[in-house]
């Protein structure tokens, strides 16, 4: 656990205050949250660029098949183009699966983004490149969190980012994902050697539950206002009073950081505000859907409304204890699990957030990117990676797939980049993880050439490798 007084003045004995009875009297326990609690509330100092465009990263863990969705081959072999039909859209020339009709109407708005490629077959290390933007850095045999982990686009605008409330600079949601049976997260999604100081908040829970609350910035019912207040002003008192040698030390510091951005939140109209989805109108939450991924966009509309300037909305469902195909990683019944479970709420739900960010004129202040860690294999029932897949679904497939970016700049009702007859290999104007990276770095305003301290190799390293894409606006 992360304490103040871990410190290498405290480590070398040279203070004859008890560290046990300072953390007792004016640690954590003052406010009642635990380390983990604090580290995700760290925020951008004032020192840092402000914010030029706000971010809403949807992630559609398990890959969806962009060859069945949105990069469709009709004239290609029936093994290829699969049993769905392409339909025409609200922009001439682009098309969508068939079971997409209603994102068919807002084809204005979007760029589909043909061209996305790298060369990592597993989810872990695949998740990995995408949520953060660096290649993995080790061999495609984990799918869990390690110390050496990249920082993800949420750490590093948590800890570059800014926000124009109380709120953190960049929040996810409903959870880091997981595979079932595992003890970690996979990899990529926090802080990595960044630090876990540099975290997102992370948003828990169901938001489509009508008793859904976010733990930690409201005040308990046994809590008054003026118990916090004095706690802080013991916490202050407590602060002044450390020994000369510990002013000044990093660890201080964020500690004091975390506090102030814990008080904050707690006694903060808008931050509590943000979260409260039952001030929306049945109507504009009946829009969404009922789903937890519809939901948790709404919610995540909410808090760009208020300030915070990259959102990520992992996607869940009830599939979280499928060991064959959780979420989008159709590895049988590619076809009936697409048509009847993911992009019936897909489509509902993504729809009605462009419907909505537009009405609202948000679309022109918030980029939107929503991907997954890779595509599917063109050939339906090829084995490349997971021998579990079966001759109705496809397997893994990082050489081609799509991103579908709204918003913020980019120029909607287009297809950039190309893949080749079969969607196998990009034809034109390859995109790398590290390129999208380096491009919703830019949109928030963030010098992507800036470095960090890495504390795992104790060197320092650039926000990112890759180049904004160019072509877009």
């Amino acid at each position: 656990m992360f304490s103040i007084f871990d410190t290498p003045a405290a480590r070398s004995g040279q203070s004859t205050v008890s560290r046990r009875e300072l953390l007792r009297v004016g640690g954590l326990s003052l406010l009642g949250l635990t380390a983990t609690d604090l580290a995700r509330l760290s925020a951008q100092s004032p020192s840092g660029p402000p914010r030029i465009k706000s971010c809403i990263f949807v992630f559609l863990f398990g890959g969806p098949s962009h060859i069945d969705l949105w990069d469709m081959k009709p004239n290609a072999p029936a093994e290829i183009r699969g049993e769905f039909r392409p339909i025409a859209t609200r922009t001439p020339g682009i098309q969508l699966c068939e079971h997409l009709p209603k994102l068919a109407q807002q084809t204005d708005k979007l760029c589909l983004l043909r061209s996305m490629e790298h060369r990592m077959p597993v989810h872990g290390p695949a998740c990995s490149e995408m949520y953060t933007g660096r290649p993995y850095f080790g061999p495609p045999t984990t799918d869990q969190a390690k110390p050496e982990d990249w920082p993800s686009l949420s750490a590093l605008a948590t800890r570059f980012g800014a926000s124009s409330s109380a709120l953190p600079p960049a929040v996810v949601l409903p959870w880091y994902i997981q595979f079932a049976g595992q003890d970690k997260r996979i990899a990529g999604q926090t802080g990595g050697r960044m630090g876990d100081l540099k975290n997102p908040f992370l948003v828990q829970g169901d938001p489509s539950d009508r008793a859904f609350q976010v733990q930690g910035i409201q005040l308990a019912d046994d809590v008054p206002a003026e118990r916090i207040a004095r706690r802080r002003a013991l916490l202050k008192e407590l602060s002044a009073a450390l020994p000369a040698p510990w002013h000044g030390e990093p660890a201080v510091d964020l500690f004091s950081h975390h506090a102030d951005t814990a008080f904050s939140l707690l006694g903060d109209v808008q931050a509590n505000e943000a979260f409260r989805l039952e001030k929306e109108t049945s109507a504009t939450r009946d829009q969404y859907g009922g789903s937890k991924f519809g939901q948790s966009l709404l919610l995540a509309r909410r808090l760009v409304e208020s300030g915070v300037s990259l959102v990520t909305v992992n996607w869940d469902d009830e599939t979280r204890h499928d060991k064959v195909s959780p979420f989008w990683d159709t590895h049988n019944h590619n076809f009936a699990a697409l048509k009847t479970r993911l992009t019936p709420v897909f489509d509902t739900t993504f729809s009605a957030f462009l419907e909505d960010l537009g009405q609202r004129g948000l679309l022109e202040s918030t980029l939107v990117v929503v991907t997954g860690e890779f595509g599917r294999t063109p050939k339906i029932g090829q084995i490349v990676q997971n021998g579990m897949t079966e001759k109705s679904g496809r397997d893994h497939w990082p050489h081609a797939f799509t991103v579908l970016l709204a918003g913020g700049g980019v120029r909607g009702g287009q297809a950039y980049g190309e893949t080749n007859p079969i969607g196998a290999f990009v034809k034109d104007r390859p995109v790398s993880p590290a390129d999208l990276a380096a491009t919703i770095l830019e949109r928030l305003g963030i010098d992507s050439t800036r470095e960090y301290w890495d504390e795992f190799q104790q060197v320092r390293q650039k926000l990112s490798v890759g180049r904004p894409i160019v072509g877009l606006g």
